[in-house]
């Protein structure tokens, strides 16, 4: 079965973060319920990979302003039919920053579902985000792509200053609770 590396990924979430059993518990329905769920032709709404690069230092974090989006987000990008979400994440941060990324674990990092508005021909539909914390081979060489106004390496003591949203500042807030554990340095 094609999702199930994906539930396994979504268990050991879900027992490593008892906080977060309500966001654990509604990805794996959704998997479950959905056998496409990797696929962008889910209306309703389909899985998405997503890289939260820090520097080596583990004090700054890479972020988009994306150009439909017009917000500042972490690097990431629609499954199309790939189960393998570290995988997906890997490639999308290479594709829009030029950046080597490894994963600093096979873990899931953070889990969002967030609402995309309705836009072209495209209905609004909900982003089911499997997010993945990364590390890069060298921070400095980055390359904008098309998907992008800019990229900036943002220290996360500061990223209030680029975006409000819940999720980005939960991400950040799980940040230092893991430093330790990173092995960021070197």
């Amino acid at each position: 079965m094609h999702r199930a590396p994906l539930l396994r990924l979504l268990a050991e979430y879900r027992e490593r973060l008892p906080s977060e059993l309500a966001a654990a518990d509604r990805f794996t329905q959704f998997v479950r319920d959905h056998p496409d769920c990797f696929e962008r032709s889910l209306e309703i709404g389909h899985l998405t990979g997503s890289a939260w690069i820090l520097d080596r230092r583990g004090a700054r974090v890479l972020l988009t302003h994306h150009r439909k989006l017009g917000i500042w987000v972490q690097l990431g990008g629609h499954a199309d039919g790939d189960p393998d979400l570290l995988g997906v994440a890997t490639r999308e941060a290479l594709e829009e920053s030029g950046l080597v990324v490894t994963a600093v674990t096979g873990a899931i990092f953070d889990l969002d579902v967030h609402r995309i508005p309705a836009r072209d021909r495209e209905p609004a539909h909900l982003h089911y985000d499997v997010r993945f914390l990364m590390s890069p081979e060298d921070a400095e060489r980055l390359t904008l792509s098309d998907e992008s106004y800019e990229l900036a390496w943002v220290p996360l003591r500061r990223l209030g200053e680029y975006t409000d949203e819940p999720s980005m500042l939960r991400m950040r807030d799980k940040t230092p609770k893991l430093r330790p554990h990173l092995s960021l340095e070197g």
